[in-house]
């Protein structure tokens, strides 16, 4: 049965939210995670997992969060308008939207979520999915579909920085998310190793200030926790704190060097 988006209801009213990131792409891991008390499980399609654009895929890890009581944050490949209208409908409430350097390039994206947008019809479009429960057109899945939806942006490289005021004016736009790597490797002058701290800091800094100045909820990870209460202390809302792959090598990597 679907249920109120808690996420979005949570960054709303202004709380914190923690989640972990699911590589494995498992159900029963994301249940598990859910059960936990976790508020939302990352789901990379960018680098890995199922194929976006396979419904059945996501409609099986959306039934896994829903038993679970916790929201999917899908980070999809690219803000491709029809991807978007294809994830959503699969049941997918929280949506990433990675390799944005400009308002226009965001705001297509953004509005293939929603049926309604900025005082204007959307670009959703009506389809029969998970989402509306296989109905299609219904008047209280439509009128209240939107209100469930979330659309976060990756802030991950120098010209997303340099037009952070932009982006941030785009209308839904419901969060944003540091992507420190990318951020990095884009100021390493043509030398993706190459570390430029100074740089990226001063870059984090000011999307970080940006998003404040805006009132906008803004993530990012810290898989230990006296950094991530560093984090929240700063102003971020959205913490991812660790992840299924990195727990599992952690704990029984330590645990298997002791006994042996």
């Amino acid at each position: 049965m679907r249920t109120e988006n808690g996420l979005r209801r949570a960054i709303e009213a202004g709380e914190t939210v923690f989640g972990a990131a699911a590589a494995t792409y498992s159900p029963t891991v994301i249940e598990i995670l859910g059960d936990i008390g976790l508020d939302y499980v990352w789901v990379d399609l960018e680098h890995g997992g199922p194929s976006p654009y396979d419904s059945t895929a996501l409609e099986e890890l959306t039934r896994a969060a829903e038993a679970g009581g916790i929201e999917l944050l899908v980070r999809l490949p690219k803000p491709e308008p029809p991807l978007v209208r294809k994830v959503v409908d699969a049941g997918v409430r929280t949506v990433l939207l990675p390799r944005i350097e400009t308002a226009e390039q965001l705001r297509p994206a953004v509005e293939a979520a929603y049926f309604a947008y900025d005082g204007d019809v959307g670009d959703r479009g009506v389809g029969v999915g998970r989402s509306g429960k296989w109905a299609g057109y219904v008047d209280s899945f439509v009128g209240g579909e939107d209100s469930e939806i979330l659309v976060g942006t990756m802030i991950e490289n120098q010209t997303a920085v340099d037009n952070i005021d932009g982006i941030l004016d785009v209308p839904h736009l419901g969060f944003t998310f540091v992507g420190p790597a990318d951020l990095s490797m884009s100021l390493s002058g043509g030398e993706p190793l190459a570390k430029n701290t100074e740089a990226l800091e001063t870059a984090i800094d000011r999307t970080l200030n940006a998003c404040l100045d805006a009132g906008m909820p803004i993530g990012r990870i810290r898989n230990d926790v006296a950094p991530a209460r560093e984090a929240i202390d700063a102003g971020y809302q959205i913490v991812r704190i660790g992840g299924d792959s990195g727990a599992i090598r952690t704990v029984l990597g330590e645990r298997l060097a002791e006994l042996q």
